[in-house]
């Protein structure tokens, strides 16, 4: 059979195949804990639930406007007002089937075969996938450990050229946790103003899981007169532990917007019609429970990184939002020929489930998420000491 070229670029996600390989072997009565896969363990806030139980109650099961419902677009507006600091009209408001498909169609609807896109490396995993598919080309922009995984706005100038369309920006990011402070946007609005032709992705979809203290800092609110060449990108999946509702939410130029929308009233139309009622109530509603939420997250990811810092031959930066970890295991990568793939799979034959660093763009280790409760993460850890001793 005939498959484009479009798919032909891409693969497969290595988060959820790994994640899927974990889910099989349970099946098969293997005992895996599955580390591979973004999505906080914390049950959906009850006011959230309640609000989607009275949607199916009055009858909401219909089309709703493509772009979303006015209550979403409007209770949306005020979080990245609240939240974020971004004055975002509700008409320039989109609301998608998760952060993802926002994305999808910012691309699909500005990259033409050949245009660039710079992204920061290690990065999330879909990000270039869906650059390739759209037949983009996609320029890497290293980061370091030793950095924070954060990047001087300096090194962004050699590698801006005539076919740059895009800059993306992740903060916190995943895989890294990296955050990213204002005086680090400041610089890189600099450097924009200098190329009024770059657009920019701000995927801050993690924003409210910070352990730093600090604020969360966005380009759209550090540099105003940039912000009609900036789509922020934010949602409900990761904040609100509603990752099946399939909600995210994004906001630009009038321009940007309405492109996405036309090429989501002809895939997949609006997004679910009650997730998106729910979607209300988590922008609107209680927010202190997020503040518990981010105790318990960095007690965990206090107990992981100082674990694996502890196993020899790994070390792992203490993250500063989001809920993963980003592990380096250089020193013993002989023993496995020198492909973190191959650590994976020996992690996995050993009852743990990561990703490995590879598939982030990076090398010679893993990643794992601390959303689990810290029995589950004390165990893993045990296992993956024991499987490198």
């Amino acid at each position: 059979m005939h498959l484009s070229r479009a798919l032909d670029r891409i693969e497969a996600s290595p988060t959820t195949a790994m994640t899927d390989r974990a889910t099989a072997l349970r099946a098969g009565g293997r005992d895996v804990i599955a580390l591979s896969v973004g999505e906080p363990d914390f049950a959906t806030p009850g006011h959230v639930i309640g609000a989607a139980k009275r949607a199916l109650d009055a009858g909401e099961t219909r089309y709703t406007p493509v772009a979303g419902t006015p209550e979403l677009r409007e209770a949306a507006a005020e979080h990245f007002a609240r939240d974020l600091g971004i004055t975002a009209d509700p008409a320039h408001v989109i609301a998608t089937a998760g952060g993802k498909q926002a994305i999808f169609e910012a691309f699909a609807a500005t990259l033409d075969a050949g245009d660039e896109v710079i992204v920061p490396c290690p990065w999330w995993v879909s990000y270039p996938q869906m650059v390739r598919f759209c037949g983009g080309r996609v320029v890497r922009l290293e980061t370091h450990a030793r950095d924070g995984f954060r990047f001087d706005p300096r090194d962004l100038l050699p590698l801006v050229s005539s076919r740059t369309r895009w800059l993306v920006l992740n903060s916190p990011g995943n895989p890294t946790g990296a955050v990213y402070p204002a005086a680090m946007l400041e610089g890189v609005a600099d450097v924009l103003r200098a190329h009024p032709g770059i657009l920019v992705l701000s995927d801050d979809i993690y924003a409210p899981l910070i352990y730093t203290g600090q604020p969360h800092a966005t380009l759209a609110a550090i540099a105003p007169d940039l912000a009609d060449r900036v789509l922020t990108v934010s949602g409900v999946s990761k904040s609100h532990a509603m990752t099946g509702f399939r909600i995210g939410v994004a906001t630009g130029p009038a321009w940007l917007v309405q492109a996405m929308a036309q090429l989501q009233s002809n895939s997949s139309g609006n997004a679910c019609a009650v997730s998106q009622a729910a979607a209300v109530a988590a922008f609107a509603g209680p927010q202190d429970f997020l503040a518990d939420w981010r105790v318990v997250l960095r007690r965990r990811r206090d107990l992981v990184t100082g674990r694996l810092n502890a196993i020899p031959g790994l070390s792992c930066r203490p993250p500063e939002g989001a809920f993963y970890a980003l592990v380096d295991a250089t020193p013993i990568m002989d023993r496995f020929a020198g492909d973190d793939g191959n650590l994976a799979l020996h992690l996995l034959e050993n009852g743990v489930a990561v990703v490995a660093a590879s598939a982030f763009g990076g090398r010679d280790g893993f990643r794992l998420s601390f959303a689990a409760d810290e029995a589950t993460l004390a165990e893993a850890l045990d296992r993956i000491e024991g499987a490198l001793a």
